[in-house]
């Protein structure tokens, strides 16, 4: 008799299963999920990595007498937010050539990083080609605001792709690039021109480059226009009189294109469009029928109807009799008058209430909705423009409020613009600017710019303010 076979057990079909797992096989069906450490080297052998980099993990600055320091190597440096695995918020790059495929591998792997805020590269051997698919990396990593890019000198200086309309990014390192004229253009025009200006930057350290007086001219191009950056570094460059002046004349009162012109009279007319559009829109809600209700047929014929009848009654100027009313009925009528006199305030209020509706749409109140979208986001619809000699004078750029200038080659004749420039800031404006260059001692410019700046920057007020209270309360518990 043959022999029964033996069913398997239920842990046997357990472990079968997991033994049975399917596992990826290539990078395309790799799921990342975050923990950089692991998937990092199991990625890099699917992809066909030969010399896999390791992974060095700098500890959060809480632990600051026991973290790893920095390494050098062919390593992959991360930072932690904390101590889980899956707070990765900083990765550096730095010292070894990153090819195509180790730039497919953090394609892969950096969005999948969601507390990902700085990411740094130094000298790893970008080209045109690499550096397109480092700016598509960046692109895809949703919290991403901090790039450090330097050491990396690109034959077409395409950085400007950094800084396109819909990126994302705060802050952007591009020191020792070799940049010159033509990237200095493509990065001004990036910043701002007369159809469209970034909006999120707020720091650009374009230092140790090669701009030049040529590329200062389009740097202060693009600043003309720009609202948003804070910070710019141009130290270093080999700027002279002529690229300085014109940095200076965008800080004050400058004199728009023909092209400015232009697209100022088109967003003149759209403002006047929403405006008369705005105004409609308020006119409705203020009044007492709902706003934008469009009428049916039913109702047009009810409203020619009632038409009809009120001209019967001008045709009859006789006055109609009121049947009798009881008592009871003259109360009741007058309860009802009560309730129609209320009935305006609570109507009056829903008025209001849509107002609120328009302006909540808009960001302000329905009567300065547009002027405060032009004056914040608009800069050619600047409220301080004015005409004059024939030309259209705009009150120049007080948003940026820090520049550095140092390690230039500018004299007293740049210096002259800077401080006209200073003096034109009533409100807002720099309150650091650095222009360490070979000036003379007694240059009386340069300590005038000086004494200026020291009475701007909020650091120096609060000290001095500190230094008054503390002289007087001395001074008020000193003995008479």
């Amino acid at each position: 008799m043959k022999k029964r076979a033996e069913k398997p057990s239920k842990v046997d079909k357990v472990d079968s299963a997991i033994e049975e797992e399917p596992k990826p096989k290539t990078a395309d069906d790799y799921q990342c999920s975050g923990h950089l450490q692991l998937e990092f080297p199991e990625l890099c052998k699917l992809m066909g990595v030969k010399e896999i980099p390791s992974v060095k993990v700098k500890r959060p600055r809480i632990l600051e007498s026991r973290m790893t320091k920095w390494s050098p190597g062919r390593c992959l440096q991360i930072e932690l937010e904390n101590e889980e695995h899956n707070n990765v918020k900083e990765v550096k790059i730095s010292g070894w050539t990153v090819d195509e495929l180790m730039l497919q591998v953090l394609s892969k792997i950096l969005p999948s990083l969601s507390n990902l805020l700085c990411l740094r590269m130094w000298r790893i051997g970008l080209t045109d080609g690499t550096f397109t698919s480092m700016k598509n990396t960046v692109s895809l990593c949703s919290n991403l605001r901090k790039v450090v890019l330097e050491g990396n000198p690109l034959p077409e200086q395409s950085y400007h792709l950094l800084l396109g309309e819909d990126s994302m990014l705060t802050e952007l390192s591009l020191r020792n690039n070799r940049i010159g004229e033509e990237g200095a253009r493509l990065i001004g025009s990036a910043l701002s021109n007369p159809h469209s200006a970034n909006k999120n930057l707020r720091s650009l350290n374009l230092a140790y480059n090669r701009i030049g007086d040529a590329g200062a001219l389009h740097i202060a191009q693009g600043l003309r226009l720009n609202r948003s950056l804070l910070s710019l570094s141009l130290s270093y460059n080999h700027i002279g009189d002529n690229g300085a002046a014109r940095l200076a004349e965008v800080l004050g009162p400058f004199a728009l294109t023909h092209e400015e012109i232009v697209e100022r009279r088109k967003l003149l007319i759209k403002g006047d469009q929403s405006n008369m559009v705005q105004s409609s829109l308020v006119s409705l809600a203020d009044s007492h029928e709902p706003a934008l209700s469009v009428p049916s047929n039913s109702s047009l014929d009810q409203i020619s109807k009632s038409a009809k009848h009120t001209t019967k009654k001008r045709d009859n100027p006789k006055k109609e009799e009121k049947p009798a009313q009881s008592p009871a009925a003259k109360k009741e009528e007058a309860k009802v008058a009560k309730k129609d006199n209320k009935a305006p305030r609570s109507q009056a209020g829903k008025g209001k209430d849509k107002n609120l509706l328009v302006s909540e749409q808009e960001g302000t109140s329905p009567s300065q909705a547009v002027e405060v979208t032009v004056d914040t986001v608009i800069p050619l619809l600047d409220p301080g423009i004015v005409h004059t000699g024939g030309k259209v004078i705009h009150p120049g750029n007080t948003c940026l409020t820090s520049l550095n200038l140092s390690g230039n080659e500018l004299s007293e004749q740049s210096l002259k613009v800077f401080l006209s420039s200073l003096e034109s800031q009533c409100e807002g404006g720099l309150l650091r600017l650095s222009l360490s260059n070979r000036f003379p001692s007694d240059c009386d410019t340069f300590l005038k710019i000086q004494e200026m700046m020291s009475q701007k920057h909020p650091l120096s007020k609060n000290s001095t303010s500190q230094m008054e209270d503390e002289y007087g309360e001395a001074k008020t518990s000193s003995p008479a």
